[in-house]
């Protein structure tokens, strides 16, 4: 398994021969300038919630690839007006069994409206099972003690925002590692826009004294997870 970032927080995880792409959004972002959405080939679109910075190449690169779209409901069926038929609408703690493992709609505390004005429904992450790791993309939030839930969920990796102003910053998301009972976090939602620009080496600091493993990946880089 392995994953790619893709800027903010969009990342690719190849897991059981199958590509899954969280909330695409690249060629509005110019730190993602070198990405080529025409070369991004998912079987699944994962979509937290519908604010443009993660659904901005959604439409695009799903009639390119012809993914699947796993989302809350309210955005499948927006999706649907615009023609995209293979949708899956989820809602929160719901789970469902895809070819890749299985996915849990879980909650996140933020907004969602599409970038239409249309009503996104509730934002949210996800719980990805798979035969190799279990993943969690906590998606745009708050921290939350309902994150307490997922303690039990043996969580190898967890994707949480840490820019703070729009979503939980890293003193947060180190106390959300401790909800998780997840000791290796890779952070996203930073540095796109100047309110959410961090101080990599004073963030790198803090989890390193919390005794958490972040990893900040470069656009275009890949992990193993």
């Amino acid at each position: 398994m392995k994953t790619t970032f893709y800027g903010q927080a969009s990342f690719e995880i190849e897991t059981g021969g199958k590509k899954l792409l969280f909330d695409p959004f690249i060629s509005q972002n110019p730190m993602a300038k070198a990405i080529d959405i025409k070369s991004l080939k998912p079987d699944y679109i994962l979509v937290s919630h519908g604010h443009g910075d993660h659904v901005a190449d959604l439409l695009q690169i799903q009639k390119n690839s012809g993914a699947i779209v796993i989302c809350i409901a309210e955005i499948a069926g927006w999706l649907g007006s615009k023609g995209v038929k293979n949708a899956h609408g989820m809602n929160i703690g719901g789970g469902y069994n895809f070819e890749f493992g299985r996915v849990k709609m879980v909650n996140a505390v933020h907004s969602s409206t599409l970038p239409d004005g249309s009503p996104g429904g509730n934002p949210a992450g996800f719980v990805i099972y798979t035969k190799d790791k279990t993943i969690y993309f906590a998606g745009d939030t708050a921290l939350t003690y309902d994150m307490k839930l997922l303690a039990d969920e043996n969580i190898d990796w967890a994707f949480l925002p840490i820019g703070d102003n729009y979503t939980m910053g890293a003193d947060d998301a180190i106390k959300a590692s401790s909800f998780i009972n997840c000791k290796n976090i890779i952070g996203m939602h930073y540095d796109t826009f100047p309110v959410i620009k961090i101080d990599k080496d004073s963030v790198k600091e803090k989890f390193v004294n919390a005794g958490v493993n972040l990893k900040l990946l470069e656009i275009g880089e890949s992990l193993a997870l």
